[in-house]
């Protein structure tokens, strides 16, 4: 296809895509949520008994009876027909980095012949569905299909469309679970409870602490008639072959840069949309490579922040069609350019507004961010490779260690003042604790400008798990997953951690210790146990890949043996003393992960061998037949010696097409053979295996040459849009 043709395939595409963004209300706060049964819906249209009822339900975890659910039921039902609903789902996410849903109707017979609409507390609360057909690692059998979904009273409902859509976790027949959030919720309560205890230590009103998250989602856009024109693109999500543009982010001129029109009308379409299911949508703002953008909420209770990323993800892919454009969550789907992350801001906080892991006023409050913040360390500590394999996928791969995506080393990047006050804690003998400073002022001498306030962190952008001043960001999670793997390895850790800290200090007590030396005692071991964790350099240097691997950090980086981390005895200790995970649930997740690898391989392999095969080598020999054809011509015209003086290049040029698709010729049947000799393979750990050391590798040697035709090739005859049309909106 040339490349006007390219460019009038756009064209037309968003000609025929372009929509008019519905005007928003004048202030977002007034219509925030209207699409969510929030409390205010929930005491509008439940008796107040009810009400009272379903806040305990949701606040306390107090039993929701059938009786209780079959009133709220009415409510919801008479607040979503207003609505123009007309169908219910169970919202769940499987394991497969997407949700799931099946739309029943509001209709029943009334038994005289019509219809009536109905909803009852039964359909609100559980709902059957086939687990065989969805992945489970061989906890269901295609005959043991049975299945079920039952509400998250905690995450609201929402209507999307004309739907009632109702969050739900999914377990088997025989209770294991079959999805993020199930384990997520276990997770959290375990750190709740964990962390509660020893918040009182601290401050004895405390009843209970929350999780808190914030995602930063960062995304492609391409021409959605582009995207329709490359294979790869439609069928994995990124582009298998393409040789860099000549621009692309070196010039840094797209960071923070002025966001396109055309991007800025999908941004407040989406933006609209989002707030009316309520996502807190906060910051939006144009990422480093070309066509890359982030959207960032303001932070949430765990449980709901993993549901709305996984709503937004969906919102994204649809309101993009519409404006011409198709979103791209690859966590590398353009060569050579910055992949996209979502980094992870997570922290906890006390019922009472506190905010353990910032900075207090006051002894008690220095202590209590100490304790906290070493806790943290030790988590990331004793689990850095269980919680590399929770962000480790095929995809996130390509990702991880380049161009500002941290390196596959998990290490925690505290600054220098933090830094100071644990190396100043370590070795000290007294019990005072250093004053604890959260922003200190820097005047600047320029007119006008009036005093900054600069954070007690620098960042550090090669660190995969950084404390930013009040929490902590993990930066090395990938844009498609869904921040529940993480977030459930990361809580379950933490709460071993605080279990483990208050066992030992009890134990102080009990021996007659004073509590704050107890204390101030156990947090110095940690600070030494945990030290090796603790890294403020740079990532990505040689240095830092020795200096690890002597430090005892995990640095494997091979994906399939890195989900081996799930099966390791201490975190298989660590799942089941918190309650999270069952070995069985672990060993199945880790089948799914392999299958899913090998799976995700075998898919651009294909793609890849069909594009090569027809696409690239017809039209490199179709431009090769056109110069030698040329080459004939000039010597049938000119003086021998003169023919050969102009036709050097050409037969230069002759000569490379011949090299390069030879190459990719005999190294694509290579590419079958390892496919089948890995296919043959029975144990799902070793084909993982097999794919990765055997196949993957391949795609890129073979790119190296479809990358380089690209180059010789006329213009006109490259069957493919170039990076430097995909990337670049017009």
């Amino acid at each position: 296809m040339s490349s006007s043709l390219r460019f009038e395939v756009v064209g037309e595409a968003f000609k025929k895509k372009a929509v008019e963004v519905p005007a928003p209300a004048e202030r977002p706060s007034e219509f925030f949520g209207k699409y969510v049964f929030t409390r205010q819906k929930m005491f509008k249209y439940l008796p107040a008994d009810v009400y009272k009822k379903m806040c305990d339900v949701i606040d306390n975890g107090a039993s929701l009876d059938l009786q209780t659910a079959d009133v709220v039921a009415a409510g919801m039902k008479k607040w979503a027909m207003e609505l123009g609903v007309t169908h219910c789902t169970h919202w769940f996410q499987p394991l497969t980095e997407g949700t799931a849903e099946k739309h029943d109707a509001f209709v029943e017979h009334d038994g005289k012949g019509g219809m009536v609409e109905e909803f009852s507390g039964k359909q609100l609360i559980q709902q059957e569905t086939d687990a065989s057909s969805f992945p489970n690692g061989g906890i269901r059998s295609t005959f043991e299909a049975r299945g079920y979904s039952a509400w998250d009273t905690a995450s609201p409902v929402f209507v999307l469309g004309d739907t009632l859509m109702i969050p739900t976790i999914f377990i088997s027949y025989t209770g294991e679970a079959l999805d993020y959030k199930a384990p997520l919720k276990k997770a959290i309560h375990a750190v709740d409870k964990a962390a509660t205890d020893v918040c009182r230590y601290f401050y004895p009103d405390v009843k209970k602490v929350i999780s808190n998250l914030g995602w930063e989602q960062e995304y492609f856009l391409v021409d959605e008639g582009l995207y329709a024109t490359r294979p790869d693109l439609l069928m994995t999500g990124r582009t298998l072959m393409g040789h860099e543009s000549a621009k692309n982010q070196q010039m840094d001129d797209h960071y923070f840069g002025s966001i396109p029109e055309r991007v800025a009308e999908f941004m407040k379409d989406l933006e609209i949309q989002a707030l009316e299911l309520g996502i807190p949508c906060k910051t939006r703002h144009n990422e480093v490579a070309p066509n890359q953008f982030e959207l960032a909420p303001i932070y949430e209770e765990t449980n709901l922040a993993v549901d709305h990323n996984m709503l937004l993800m969906s919102l994204m892919k649809k309101i993009a069609r519409k404006h011409g454009f198709r979103c791209l969550l690859h966590e590398k789907p353009f060569a050579g350019i910055n992949g996209s992350g979502k980094h992870n801001n997570w922290s906890l906080a006390t019922d009472t507004g506190i905010l353990l892991h910032g900075p207090g006023k006051t002894p008690t409050d220095n202590l209590r961010f100490v304790t906290f913040i070493v806790e943290t360390l030790m988590a990331v500590y004793r689990h850095n490779g269980l919680l590399k394999a929770s962000i480790m996928s095929a995809t996130n791969a390509h990702r991880l260690g380049g161009h500002e995506a941290p390196p596959t080393i998990i290490s925690s990047f505290l600054g220098q003042q933090l830094s100071d006050i644990l190396e100043h804690l370590e070795h000290s003998t007294d019990d005072e604790l250093i004053d604890v400073a959260s922003k200190h002022g820097m005047k600047l001498d320029i007119p006008q400008i009036p005093e900054l306030l600069f954070d007690n962190t620098d960042r550090n952008r090669t660190s995969p798990f950084a404390f930013t001043g009040n929490r902590f960001e993990f930066r090395a999670i990938g844009s498609q997953a869904n921040c529940a793997a993480a977030m459930i390895a990361l809580n379950a850790a933490m709460a071993e951690a605080l279990i483990d800290f208050k066992t030992r200090v009890d134990a102080l007590i009990a021996n007659g210790v004073d509590k704050t030396k107890a204390i101030l005692q156990v947090v110095r071991e940690d600070i030494k146990t945990c030290k090796p964790i603790h890294f403020d350099g740079n990532g990505y240097s040689e240095e830092w890949q020795e200096e690890a691997r002597r430090r005892g950090l995990d640095t494997e980086r091979s994906c399939p043996l890195i989900f081996d981390r799930y099966l390791d005895e201490s975190s298989v200790k660590m799942f089941e003393t918190t309650h999270v995970f069952t070995r069985n649930e672990i060993e199945a997740r880790n089948e799914i992960k392999w299958e899913t690898y090998t799976k995700k391989v075998q898919v651009e392999a294909r793609i890849f061998g069909d594009m090569c095969m027809n696409h690239i080598i017809p039209v490199a020999t179709r431009y090769q037949s056109a110069l030698i054809d040329n080459v004939h011509k000039v010597q049938e015209v000119f003086p021998a010696e003169t023919a050969a003086r102009l036709n050097a290049k050409n037969l230069e040029l002759i000569e490379k097409i011949s090299e390069h698709t030879s190459f990719i010729a005999e190294n694509a049947d290579r590419l079958v053979e390892n496919r089948k000799v890995a296919n043959r393979i029975e144990n799902v750990r070793e084909k993982a295996i097999a794919y990765h050391d055997t196949v993957a590798p391949m795609l890129e040697s073979i790119r190296y040459h479809v990358d380089k035709l690209e180059l010789i090739v006329d213009d006109e005859m490259w069957p493919l849009p170039k990076y430097r049309e995909l990337l670049f909106i017009r």
